[in-house]
């Protein structure tokens, strides 16, 4: 049974910095990249709640559990959310494969999603789906990268950004 959050968010530019699966390491060159940003999403993989004080320094963080994310610190966040961010339906789950609904019936424009630790941007059925890729510790041979979503662009953007560690 997994527990969900409903937000409704308004930002003036747009930008949402997206990081997932940390791991308890938050790097300079993370923080970095997502400066300037209104709002950052940690799709879960979070690992320590320092990660998310850093975070909150540069925004607002919005942030789901991920899988690894089991300590005591963790127990009250949300397993999915759901937001409404300048009038776009984002949904924000750790494993896109866990998904119950159907995003297109319930309007969502934007899927975020973390755990693969494989960064990518696609669009299907007129969803995108955004995986930031680990910022946290190098896994196998992919890279560290976040992501940023422009929800001034018509139609929105998002890109991944690979991190120089």
């Amino acid at each position: 049974m997994f527990s969900m959050v409903q937000h409704k968010v308004a930002l003036k530019q747009g930008r949402i910095g997206v990081i997932s699966d940390t791991h308890g390491l938050m790097r300079p060159e993370a923080l970095a990249a997502l400066h300037g940003c209104e709002l950052i999403i940690h799709a879960g993989d979070i690992g320590k709640s320092e990660v998310l004080d850093s975070l909150n320094r540069i925004a607002l963080v919005l942030a789901i559990r991920g899988n690894n994310d089991r300590d005591p610190w963790a127990t009250a966040m949300a397993d999915f959310l759901d937001l409404q961010v300048n009038g776009v339906n984002l949904q924000v789950i750790h494993n896109v494969h866990e998904i119950e609904d159907d995003p297109t019936e319930d309007k969502i424009t934007v899927v975020i999603s973390g755990h693969s630790h494989k960064p990518s941007v696609v669009k299907r059925d007129g969803i995108l789906f955004v995986n930031p890729g680990s910022a946290g510790p190098r896994r196998f041979k992919l890279p560290v990268s976040v992501g940023l979503i422009d929800l001034a662009e018509n139609p929105l953007r998002a890109a991944i950004i690979e991190l120089k560690i």
